[in-house]
């Protein structure tokens, strides 16, 4: 009789230091349609090592069988407030389930949890929504594009303009090369740093792309395009179900001199198809900003993000739009900071935005 019972579904903090249950996890996204590398346990281990954030990874077991989990980060700012996010720095994941109860359990529990961290909201990206959950709309969009079987048919596959620009920096003598050690990395610091700061954004901590590169491996590399030994574009790249993840990339003002920025971008998808890559995925951009602008103008397909708002008493929850009438004026002020100062008070700021 008890046999035929329905068997509940609970919900509990995973063990991130623990080997084996980080392997059991990697599986369950591994084998989900919906799974995201946001969702692999070492993205929250990246967020933590490279910022400080400590991670709150909630998975679902029903009968002692993994069912769902939910990546949070607690991201917390003087400037922004404080918010629970699925998952810090992420583009993507929201709840990842089997079923609407292990989703409907995954989501109190992360209401449970913001309430302790004495966070005012809760922020998932993507997945289901959850009851006592809001749809946010049109504040970002996500840009991917299938890649053809060879470099040259990705060539030919791009838009006239950027076709010309790739070949305009080639010209030039500027180069590509990709690697992952501390030479890469500080040489990605470097351009990422002031490309972010001329956009009026602060730049990560550089021990976040060290983390990055160490606990993804193979699946995480650097592109930088340089011209003699001086880097002047950057895409910190990973690699995941057969995407390329080109995520955190940038230039410098000579950049856009020598199109550099176009370059790393073509030779990003290049070296993807070659190590077998059959889409690649740009992230997401703030809706109206110059970046959503720029990969429009390279073609790659718009699709409209729908994230996920559950704030105290139904409140707005906190502004992180570079575009809103509140920060207009910080973003412009930014943009005329020396680079120096910037690199040093940014990494202290963009790990409140999350």
């Amino acid at each position: 009789m008890n046999a035929l019972l329905p068997v509940a579904v609970t919900v509990r903090a995973a063990d991130l230091n623990d080997e084996r249950e980080r392997a059991r996890l990697d599986a369950f996204v591994a084998e989900r349609a919906d799974g995201t590398i946001f969702h692999r346990p070492d993205w929250s281990r990246m967020v933590e090592a490279g910022c400080g954030q400590k991670p709150l990874f909630l998975v679902a077991e029903c009968g002692g069988r993994l069912v769902g989990c939910l990546p949070l980060t607690a991201i917390r700012s003087r400037l922004f407030g404080n918010a629970l996010v699925s998952v810090g720095f992420a583009t993507g994941g929201g709840i990842l389930a089997e079923s609407a109860q292990a989703a409907t359990r995954l989501a109190e529990a992360a209401w449970a949890a913001a309430q302790r961290e004495r966070c005012q909201s809760v922020e998932l990206r993507g997945g289901p929504l959850p009851e006592g959950f809001v749809a946010r709309q049109g504040v970002y969009a996500r840009f991917d594009r299938s890649l053809p079987g060879d470099a040259e048919a990705l060539m030919k596959s791009l838009p006239r303009r950027q076709r010309a620009e790739v070949r305009r920096a080639q010209r030039q003598g500027l180069e590509v090369i990709a690697g992952s050690d501390s030479a890469f990395i500080d040489g990605h610091f470097r351009a990422y740093s002031e490309g972010v700061r001329n956009l009026g954004s602060p730049v990560f901590p550089r021990r976040l792309f060290q983390a990055a590169l160490t606990l993804f491996g193979p699946d995480a590399d650097i592109c930088l395009a340089r011209q003699g030994d001086a880097v002047h574009a950057t895409m910190l790249n990973f690699y995941f179900k057969g995407a390329c993840l080109p995520f955190w990339g940038g230039g410098t003002e000579q950049a856009r001199v020598v199109s550099g920025n176009d370059l790393v971008w073509y030779e990003t998808m290049r070296r993807a198809i070659a190590r077998g890559c059959t889409r690649a995925d740009f992230g997401r951009s703030k809706v109206g900003t110059g970046p959503w602008r720029r990969k429009q103008i390279w073609g790659f397909d718009e699709h409209p993000l729908d994230y996920r708002l559950r704030t105290v008493d139904g409140t707005r929850g906190r502004d992180i739009n570079p575009l809103s009438a509140g920060n207009r004026l910080k973003v412009e002020a930014w943009k005329r900071m020396p680079l120096w100062a910037a690199n040093r008070l940014g990494p202290l700021l963009a790990r409140g935005l999350g």
